[in-house]
Parts: structure tokens; sequence; C-alpha cells
């Protein structure tokens, strides 16, 4: 299998493309030489990359998905919320398996910090309904996890649309 980069900058995994053919990777508006993309660290550095935000996208709808009962029970459209967070990861996460393709970078970085925007709001000023319950719980050890992979995401997100030089 040859993998090899698009001119949309979606990575293909067709063997029967090669990266000569595709003329090179085109990232945010860049190209590089077919000869630095094709054995060079920056096909690595993209994979790796790829790979650790599908994890990070799986973390959090994991955290979500341990959390989901309790939020059901006691704020049920945050219960709600949390099940579209998670089915929105997932296919995130698919997604970046299938595809390097920016806009599903922007839109994974995009739902992460959404998510710690909304975890912020929870704890300063509090969610409607919510009865000051999770005011100031910032040391919960889910919301910590939570926090990390997202963060991950975010950085990962931005590294990844940043112009290259």
């Amino acid at each position: 299998m040859n993998p090899s980069w698009g001119p949309s900058g979606a990575y293909d995994l067709r063997p029967e493309r090669s990266l000569a053919e595709m003329g090179g990777l085109t990232m945010a508006g860049s190209v590089q030489s077919r000869e630095s993309i094709n054995t060079g660290p920056d096909l690595e550095l993209y994979l790796v990359r790829r790979a650790a935000a599908v994890v990070g996208l799986g973390g959090i709808a994991l955290v979500h998905v341990l959390d989901l009962q309790g939020k059901l029970d006691e704020l049920p459209y945050v219960g709600v919320m949390f099940i579209g967070l998670i089915g929105a990861s997932l296919l995130l996460a698919e997604a970046l398996i299938r595809s390097d393709d920016a806009r599903v970078w922007l839109a994974a970085g995009a739902l992460a910090a959404a998510t710690i925007v909304g975890y912020g709001i929870s704890r300063t000023t509090g969610l409607p309904g919510d009865h000051d319950s999770d005011v100031g719980n910032w040391l919960e050890p889910l919301g910590l996890a939570s926090l990390l992979v997202e963060g991950v995401v975010v950085l990962l997100a931005v590294a990844r649309l940043m112009p290259r030089r």
C-alpha cells in the first residue's frame, strides 16, 4: 500500500495512486516536495498526529459515556448534549481515520474547544437548572480527564491547520 496526499489535503490510502501522481502534499495552501513526504519524517508526523487525535476523540467520547447516566438523571438536556458530543466525537474520529481533510480537523478542534468552554461555564456561572451543584467543582476526576484529552485535540488541530513554512 502506498500512502499519498491528495490535492485537497486528504490522505489517500489507495495503493494505485503514488505520491508522484498526486503532485505532493497540499496542506493549508502549501505544497511540499514529493521527496520530503514520501519517506521522510513529515509523513510520520502527520500519521502520528492523526492517530493521537483519533485516540483523543475516543477519550472525549469515553469520558462522557462514563458520566452520561448521572447527567441524564441530574439535567436531562445536558445528557442529551453529551449524547450529541459522543456521537460527534466518534464520527470525527472515523473521519480522521479515513482522511486528513482540514475541515475534519477544524470540526474536531472546534468540538473539543466548545466542550472545554461548556466545562468552564458549568464550573463558574453554572448551567440553567443545575442549582450550583457543579459550580467550583474544578477537580472532579472525569472533568480533569476530559479537559486533558480535549486540550490535546485542540492543540493537534491547531498544529495541523497552521500554515507550513
